[in-house]
């Protein structure tokens, strides 16, 4: 049952567990619910034999009023249990699932982001977290509760007075039945909901971040006028889901009362025919009285349970995907890296690399060169597992790197990518990001190293200095100094660099690239560049066309085979002799 519930609502073991807990306190709640319409009748019971008798009322009456005290404490008791049951775990496991996810989503390859919407993931670890943390503390235990109790305590009337019992219970089914049968109508607005809401965030989520584009072009008006199309469709859509819903569930409830009347009218007639005493009859009002708010309550969580089960779809499909696993026994002979025969699409039909071979040997620099789009950062990317090869394998030190645990596997690279990734923190932690356990010594060497010392300097609280969201407060050359510094400090065997200098001026690349040759020095180098000059010196240059290996060797050997690499290093000659003028 525990791996069912497991499945059906998106929970740890520990959850569906807890989950059972509550189901099972709410549903002693309930029924002790029913004390008091006991204590009552009792009490009422004593009061009508002493006028009968012609004794006094108070004789006897603090035994029940005793017990009447008993019944409030207990259900006091109870009712602390099941709070305890049922939100304190709800929200235990409300942190588990956000664990959960996001362990999830830190060992599944790039591929799958590349697949999904980034707004969409992140209303997924918030919004329907958010709505699953209201439903299993809301709605799931007291619906399942509220049926068992209804179930038990419908017995309990049918063995009491079968006639009594219908008419106070022929109007559930019905109720049930109307509720449920709303499910795929109340699915069809909850998705189209799903979607709105969605299409805002992304709209919010676009205009953040082209801010820059959208008033450089003067679309200030358009964009507010379509993220307000947006917002009115959300709106509207969320106004037709309530809607729908609210006309079901009021609908049932309604109908749920017309048990009342059912009651009064059977149990009048019985009353009035000598068949029923006034005692049962005046139980059974108060036990239907009683029993139709739970009732109530099961309509609405059933309504609920329904709008929520699209955001455990959307969740399970996350915790469902095939996370990228291996062993963290890695213990390579070398630090080659060898491509052989590899394929690679993001998406079925979409090839970006077609039978790809090629070696970058430990103790030289491997560069990867050709047109955009050929193929160049996914193969350095497929190269530290970042993505699994479609066709072929990638290995390192002669172990397939898709067998291999991607932390492990990744402790032995270092990288620099043209993209810079900064964290909201201290410019000294987010250098020492490349090694947890680095001295403040290490960092600040590998600091100056990577040419930071002279803009830190510059900074309020200098290396201590908090840098704002992905280094909002720092040129890009910053960025990619701190970049460089990691990769310093890191002093992995296998170094990947995609336009490592690129975001930096003449005078500082020519310091930077000093460094990195220390850096570069008896590793496993690859490194994707642009520009003819930047590999000059490489030792082993592959030239990747629309997916392909068009050309591979050294720079001379390239030079005199002629083909692309020596037409890109005459074009990027002629370019340079360009100059900004009107003539």
């Amino acid at each position: 049952m525990t791996k069912k519930l497991q499945h059906l609502f998106a929970l740890s073991e520990k959850g569906a567990k807890d989950l059972v807990k509550a189901v099972i306190w709410c549903f002693v709640c309930n029924v002790s619910l029913m004390l008091p319409v006991g204590a009552v009748l009792l009490t009422a019971r004593h009061l009508l034999d002493s006028l009968e008798k012609g004794t006094s009322p108070m004789n006897g009456f603090w035994i029940y009023a005793g017990s009447g005290a008993a019944v409030l404490i207990l259900l006091f008791i109870l009712h602390w249990f099941q709070y305890a049951s049922l939100y304190l775990a709800t929200y235990q496991e409300s942190a588990s699932r956000r664990v959960s996810l996001a362990e999830t989503l830190r060992r599944l390859p790039l591929s799958f982001f590349g697949n999904r919407d980034l707004s969409d993931l992140t209303s997924t670890m918030i919004a329907d977290c958010s709505s699953l943390d209201q439903m299993f503390s809301h709605y799931v235990p007291q619906l399942f509760a509220s049926l068992f109790s209804t179930l038990v305590i419908g017995i309990a009337m049918f063995l009491s007075d079968w006639r009594m019992a219908l008419a106070v219970l022929w109007v559930v089914p019905a109720a049930v039945l109307l509720t449920a049968g709303s499910k795929n109508i109340q699915d069809s607005f909850g998705a189209k909901n799903i979607l709105n809401k969605r299409a805002v965030a992304d709209c919010i989520q676009e205009g953040l971040e082209t801010i820059r584009e959208i008033k450089a072009c003067s679309r200030q008006k358009a964009y507010m006028r379509k993220l307000e199309e947006k917002l009115a469709a959300m709106e509207k859509g969320s106004i037709h889901s309530e809607l729908a819903t609210g006309v079901f569930v009021c609908s049932a409830q309604a109908f749920l009362r017309l048990g009342l009347a059912t009651t009064i009218l059977t149990g009048g007639a019985l009353l009035a025919a000598g068949e029923l005493s006034f005692l049962y009859f005046l139980g059974f009002l108060f036990a239907a009285a009683r029993l139709y708010d739970p009732l109530g309550l099961v309509l609405q969580n059933i309504a609920a349970t329904f709008n929520t089960k699209l955001q455990i779809q959307r969740m399970r499909s996350i915790l469902e995907q095939p996370v990228q696993k291996g062993t963290e026994d890695f213990t390579p002979q070398n630090y080659d890296i060898s491509f052989d025969h590899v394929s690679f699409a993001y998406r079925e039909g979409d090839g970006v690399l077609e039978d790809v071979s090629f070696t970058a040997r430990q103790g030289e620099v491997t560069a990867l060169i050709g047109p955009s789009g050929g193929g160049k950062s996914t193969a350095c990317k497929l190269a530290a597992r970042f993505w699994d090869a479609s066709r072929g394998t990638v290995t390192l030190g002669g172990i397939d790197v898709s067998t291999v645990e991607p932390e492990t596997l990744l402790k032995y690279y270092s990288m620099v990518f043209q993209d810079v990734v900064l964290f909201r923190d201290t410019v000294m932690e987010n250098i020492r990001l490349g090694r947890r356990d680095a001295t403040d010594e290490e960092v600040l060497a590998a600091a100056r190293a990577a040419r930071c010392e002279e803009f830190v300097r510059n900074l309020p609280q200098g290396y201590q200095t908090m840098i704002g969201e992905n280094g909002s407060t720092l040129s890009g050359g910053e960025r990619q100094r701190i970049s460089i510094a990691r990769a310093l400090l890191k002093d992995a065997p296998v170094i990947l660099l995609d336009e490592a200098t690129a975001s930096l001026d003449v005078e500082n690349e020519s310091a930077v690239q000093e460094a990195l040759s220390r850096l570069l020095q008896g590793k496993t180098v690859l490194v994707i560049a642009h520009r003819m000059r930047t590999v000059a010196g490489a030792d082993h240059i592959v030239v990747l066309e629309r997916g392909r290996v068009a050309q591979q060797g050294t720079p001379e050997e390239l030079m005199r085979k002629g083909g692309l690499y020596r037409r890109m290093a005459e074009l990027q000659k002629e370019t340079a002799q360009w100059k900004l003028g009107t003539r």
